[in-house]
């Protein structure tokens, strides 16, 4: 649906994003059962109360100022509760559970790697030659940069400094 607006400047603006959601009777007194409660999460009740305000008539740009979010949202939440009901606009849909890219045998190996001396031809220990040494030892079959620096940062390694990694809690 197209509208036409005219700004305080006088330009004219066009707002192909009219949204018109009306609740059922059943899912109006669920939202306002959670409101007055407020047992939920703050998302939860943020997207409860975006639906109820575009129920009670309320343009996606005001809905989005009272409630301090970004308009798009306003409109995702709306098309979510139009496609897919209540439960769906209110609750996010589970993430994929990535595994883990190293389990602890093989960050354990690591950990100990890095407290040696880094490989002939090398002054220290780098966060990319961490992960090609980890995958050239055969400690992981395969492991990123990222995931090394993540490992380093779990143990409170730095091994590019200038006084190598302290190894034993001693310190």
């Amino acid at each position: 649906m197209e509208s036409v607006v005219w700004s305080h400047s006088g330009v004219m603006r066009t707002n192909y994003h009219r949204i018109h959601v009306e609740l059922g009777k059943k899912d109006r007194q669920q939202l306002c059962r959670m409101l007055t409660k407020g047992l939920e999460s703050a998302r939860v009740l943020r997207r409860a109360l975006i639906l109820r305000q575009l129920d009670r008539g309320q343009t996606a740009v005001q809905v989005a100022d009272n409630v301090c979010v970004a308009r798009k949202t306003v409109r995702a939440i709306a098309r979510r509760y139009e496609e897919e009901g209540l439960e769906s606009a209110l609750h996010e849909k589970p993430r994929p559970i990535h595994p883990r890219a190293l389990d602890t045998v093989q960050s354990q190996r690591i950990i100990a790697m890095v407290c040696g001396e880094p490989p002939t031809g090398h002054a220290r220990w780098s966060v990319r030659l961490i992960a090609t040494e980890a995958v050239k030892r055969k400690l992981a079959p395969r492991v990123g940069r990222e995931t090394i620096r993540i490992l380093l940062q779990s143990h409170d390694l730095k091994p590019w400094r200038e006084k190598n990694v302290v190894c034993g809690g001693s310190q």
